[in-house]
């Protein structure tokens, strides 16, 4: 079953199911699981696989469908409210798998490690650092993914000094790597008894989470090692004992801690997986440097040149500046909401277009 869709895309169900039925010879093989790490690997395709059929049987259906309803309103049937609700429900679809088709990055599929850390502003830009964390918590749970708090350091009357998590789900990496820069609040204050307009900086690094197949060289010669009791929130066990683990590497001054579990043990794995992590990403943005300098587009990671904008105040309005893409509905966003930026990151990344949506300028 071949399907042209308006998108240009063509569901090949034939193919993908031949696929499919090659990777179910594989796990019937007597020897197969006599090697985890490749077995492994066959099981997530063909995982990918029953996910790609299913997705191309679905959207199938629903053109058939649409199709009836446009049949039936020839006919002079009053199915108008039917077709706009099946045509939007198509168009989601629609995006959400061509999001999936724009996820081919060396490193689009893995799991990722978030950092976000506030600006200079004290307990206004804290305030809007736990926003933030909140926000990217939120869209997790509503993908389905699972996060672990590997560190958190609370701010000093609201807030976060400084937050690093992991989220686990397919593609994870590919999806959040559109957060990376400086995000930009623009809202009355809260904290200020004048009521001014206050406009805070919280900035979103995100890592690849890496497998042991790849190999980062970190020497224990290099390595740092530290030693603290936990703060926070975590029970009398984990505040009482020397079970937080902070680890710098010396020759770049890279700095990871984890305090979440009451082992030590565990806390200094965590670590050392974020610090393989951030070495990794590393070295990959040294490789990327070269070709940044051919786009003109090209936006640095500082207080001065935010990736987007969160305008609550004289209007509401999220306007991405590298995309174009404004939306108006500011509370879904900040819960978690981030699916069209994400998208539209993802298509801007692979052809440079942007929405043209949205007024250019924003209130400084």
């Amino acid at each position: 079953m071949n399907r042209h869709l308006p998108c240009g895309v063509i569901f090949d169900v034939a193919n993908k199911k031949q696929e499919l039925s090659r990777t179910e010879e594989q796990v019937s093989a007597p020897d197969f699981w006599s090697q985890p790490e490749k077995s492994q690997k066959v099981m997530q395709e063909r995982k990918r696989l029953e996910e790609a059929v299913a997705d191309d049987l679905h959207v199938a259906a629903m053109t058939d469908d649409i199709d009836t309803l446009f049949e039936l309103a020839r006919e002079g049937e009053a199915v108008t409210g039917d077709i706009e609700r099946e045509l939007k429900n198509y168009a989601e679809v629609l995006s959400k798998l061509e999001t999936g088709m724009l996820l081919s990055g060396e490193n689009d599929s893995r799991d990722a490690i978030v950092t976000i850390h506030p600006g200079a502003g004290g307990t206004e830009s804290q305030d809007w650092a736990e926003m933030l964390l909140r926000m990217y918590l939120r869209w997790a749970e509503r993908s389905k993914f699972s996060t672990v708090m590997t560190d958190r350091l609370e701010g000093e009357g609201a807030g976060i000094k400084s937050a690093t998590f992991e989220v686990n789900g397919p593609n994870a990496y590919g999806l959040l790597m559109s957060e990376i820069g400086v995000h930009r609040l623009v809202r009355i204050s809260p904290f200020d008894s004048a009521a001014r307009r206050h406009t805070s900086f919280a900035s979103v690094f995100v890592y690849p989470q890496i497998d042991d197949e790849i190999k980062v060289d970190i020497r224990l010669e290099d390595l740092r090692i530290d030693t603290f009791r936990a703060g926070g929130a975590g029970g009398q066990h984990v505040n009482m004992t020397d079970s937080a683990v902070r680890i710098t590497h010396i020759p770049t001054n890279t700095v990871v801690q984890c305090q979440n579990e009451r082992s030590q043990h565990k806390n200094r794995d965590t670590a050392m997986k974020q610090l393989r992590a951030r070495m990794y990403e590393a070295e990959l943005e040294k490789k990327r440097e070269e070709s940044r300098k051919t786009e003109a587009t090209k936006l640095e990671i500082n207080f001065g040149s935010q990736i987007r904008s969160y305008v609550l105040a004289p209007y509401r309005m999220i306007k991405d500046h590298r995309t174009k893409l404004s939306v108006g509905d500011i509370d879904k966003v900040i819960d978690g909401e981030l699916e069209p930026f994400m998208h539209a990151w993802l298509v801007y990344r692979k052809t440079g277009k942007t929405a043209a949506d949205g007024p250019d300028d924003l209130p400084e």
